[in-house]
């Protein structure tokens, strides 16, 4: 009984310490709302107007969604380019040519121009020679410590590369390029099979590991692997495919690619600078935003009784602005972009691309319904927001969907983001180690006024 109480009482004065230190913690993080106006203070490194503060130069891609005209932002239609060529173009010409076509995606943003047949089956054959993971990887690294984040495994798992690499550290353009052919090629594999471990070891499924085999795409061998019956349609695969080219790449201001950068610029290993761009993705204001796209689409598919009236789903979006509905913070997630204005070209690709499977596997009227969303927003932000610039749906609002349809489960939602970013982020360290040389350090400015150390016998 003594212990007992102890043991209550040491809780207590616990609990009670760390209400101590988190008052403390509070007053020591506290800035005067005026000091960023006051010093000029470029937050989240963005002009007033919303444009991006020059941070660096690249050859590798583009996001243009507006046009300034003597100092004003002027909206204009989306484009995304890749080393110059439109993602768009990519999109529909290997489509076209009814193949897949993430790993000239990846060949076109390390190598900056578009290869030939023999080019791409030899590159597609190094990244096929480089899935399989280092002999005990998957035992050692991914299963000793499963986690309930697949982002963070898959960061931890990267990191757990470097151990296994026998030249870690050399930023030689050859180790360099070495190293991004068999992250790029590994962390499908390191996504998938971690999502495996997690459904064994916290939703007791069978543990199915796959191993990836030559001859297929990076899109097959994902849904090879992670499916325990591997069983998958060309039509998923290569809608899996679309997503990925259009995820791939989008220029070097995006905070993970900014992350991978700013990292790179030390003269970091490979390791360090890929799970630092994985754990920026992984923020709900940047990658993880598609996860809040099918919660708020559940909600509305849960709260509206008929999801192909337009004048209901209008009805309810509006309780979502007022923070009555939702998650109370008066937002619609996967509308608005920090550049596109009339359009985000991945959000039109995924419509053109995925209508057709919607409808096949019963999906209509959940795609319809983001079409209303789509519809409705810019004006009901109008008129109970006061928001009167222009507005389009961004990939987010459809790639859940797509997830969905190809019974990708929400915990790679984000994660499948990662695997086709990283090919963007090994181009961009390239080019910073490459071109830059110098480490990226912005200012701060210091607020706190200088103190004298007082002796401790004497401190209140």
């Amino acid at each position: 009984m003594d212990k007992e109480k102890n043991i209550k009482d040491n809780e207590i004065e616990t609990n009670n310490a760390f209400d101590g230190f988190l008052s403390a913690a509070k007053a020591a993080n506290t800035v005067p709302e005026d000091a960023f106006e006051n010093f000029r203070v470029k937050r989240g490194l963005r002009e007033v107007d919303g444009t991006g503060v020059m941070a660096g130069v690249t050859n590798i891609g583009n996001a243009h969604g507006y046009m300034l005209y003597e100092g004003e932002r002027i909206a204009d239609e989306g484009k995304l380019e890749y080393r110059g060529y439109s993602m768009s173009s990519i999109v529909d010409g290997v489509s076209a040519e009814n193949r897949y076509g993430f790993e000239e995606c990846a060949y076109v943003l390390l190598f900056g121009k578009l290869p030939t047949k023999e080019e791409l089956d030899s590159f597609s054959d190094l990244l096929a020679s480089k899935r399989r993971l280092p002999d005990n990887f998957t035992e050692d690294v991914l299963m000793k410590a499963p986690s309930r984040s697949i982002m963070n495994k898959m960061a931890t798992g990267v990191l757990a590369l470097y151990a296994y690499d026998e030249n870690p550290d050399d930023t030689s353009l050859e180790n360099l390029l070495r190293q991004s052919i068999e992250v790029i090629a590994r962390l499908p594999v390191i996504a998938a099979q971690s999502y495996a471990i997690y459904r064994s070891r916290f939703h007791g499924a069978s543990l199915t590991l796959h191993t990836p085999v030559d001859g297929l795409s990076t899109a097959q061998n994902f849904m090879r692997i992670l499916r325990p019956d591997m069983k998958y349609t060309e039509e998923e695969a290569r809608l899996l495919d679309l997503c990925m080219i259009i995820h791939a790449e989008h220029g070097g201001g995006n905070n993970s690619t900014f992350s991978c950068r700013v990292l790179s610029s030390s003269g970091t290993d490979t390791y360090s600078a890929i799970a630092a761009a994985i754990g920026s993705l992984k923020g709900p204001l940047h990658g993880g935003a598609n996860i809040k796209v099918q919660e708020m689409f559940d909600c509305i598919k849960s709260n509206v009784g008929d999801i192909t009236d337009e004048d209901e789903v209008t009805a309810f979006l509006t309780k979502i602005l007022r923070k009555e509905a939702y998650d109370g913070k008066g937002l619609i997630y996967g509308m608005g972009h920090a550049i596109y204005t009339k359009s985000d070209p991945r959000a039109v690709m995924l419509k053109k691309y995925a209508e057709d499977l919607a409808i096949k596997k019963g999906y209509g009227d959940d795609f319809h319904l983001l079409e209303t969303i789509e519809k409705v927003t810019p004006e009901l932000f109008r008129q109970h927001k006061g928001y009167n610039k222009t507005m389009c749906a961004n990939v987010d609002l459809y790639s859940g969907l797509v997830y969905r349809m190809l019974d990708i489960p929400v915990e790679l939602y984000t994660p499948l983001f990662a695997i086709a970013r990283v090919s963007g982020w090994c181009a961009h360290r390239i080019e910073e180690l490459q071109t830059a040389k110098k480490i990226i350090r912005p200012a701060y400015k210091s607020l706190a006024k200088p103190q004298e150390f007082i002796p401790m016998d004497k401190r209140i």
